[in-house]
């Protein structure tokens, strides 16, 4: 069981580091298709892989210098993000609260995921078509970011196909700009939403061995995935993204038609 969590975590964060993912968009749908543990244990490892994934991440990239984050655009949503990370955990354990039952609230994740991904799909698939935008108002990006927070927390840390879509749509940013930008918001709003789970005193019960692998499936992951991005054109970061959606679809539809 344990080379299955390390498998999916080292997968999520090859494809999340190039395409601009943190990865919980992967490893949440795979691991609750697999069903061996608990959804409320897939969120809390979700979101810790995404956690170490997108920190490690983001400190190579200011390291390595491979890619400018603009940080007059990407702080300003980082903070909104933070503050969002916080609503959206609040959300989604309210959300727990209310459903009878385990199964029923990773129905509802998978269908608000499913219900997202279509259009960024659409949108990726004919941006050269859509009119974008250069938002530069600070209290805007804030905004924008507090909503990304919110979808991030919400979905164990999958908001990152949203978050590329918003950065190309809103910002305007070339694919492999906004990669590491959508890595940097991740990052800010996994940090509320840890520590909103570390202060509610809400982390499930779980195997510590499994965490830990995950957390070394994420590091090396990422790592192979900063080196394939840095190789790899914006074209061909769009054309793995836009595959990389049709099977997240494909696998959101299998998990609700699985929970019901």
């Amino acid at each position: 069981m344990y080379i299955i969590f390390v498998l999916v975590s080292f997968m999520a964060c090859v494809i999340g580091r190039i395409c601009g993912l943190g990865g919980g968009v992967i490893i949440k749908p795979v691991l609750d298709a697999f069903g061996l543990v608990s959804p409320q244990v897939i969120n809390f490892l979700s979101s810790c892989t995404v956690l170490v994934m997108t920190a490690y991440s983001v400190s190579k990239a200011v390291v390595k210098k491979d890619v400018q984050m603009d940080l007059s655009i990407s702080t300003p949503l980082a903070i909104g993000s933070c503050i969002g990370g916080i609503a959206g955990k609040k959300v989604f354990t309210a959300l727990i609260s209310l459903l009878p039952s385990a199964d029923m609230s990773a129905m509802v994740q998978a269908a608000i995921l499913l219900f997202m991904l279509i259009p960024v799909l659409i949108f990726t698939v004919f941006k050269s078509k859509v009119h974008t935008y250069s938002i530069k108002n600070k209290a805007l990006c804030v905004i924008v970011g507090f909503v990304l927070g919110v979808i991030s927390a919400f979905l164990s840390g999958g908001s990152g196909p949203m978050n590329m879509a918003v950065l190309l749509f809103l910002f305007s940013m070339p694919s492999k700009v906004a990669v590491i930008n959508s890595l940097y918001i991740i990052l800010f709003s996994q940090i509320a939403s840890f520590v909103q789970t570390v202060a509610s005193k809400n982390i499930p019960s779980f195997n510590i061995l499994i965490l830990i692998g995950m957390i070394l499936g994420a590091i090396l992951g990422s790592e192979c995935g900063r080196f394939v991005n840095n190789k790899v054109s914006s074209k061909t970061v769009d054309k793995l993204f836009i595959l990389l959606l049709i099977s997240l679809i494909v696998l959101n539809i299998f998990n609700i038609v699985k929970y019901v």
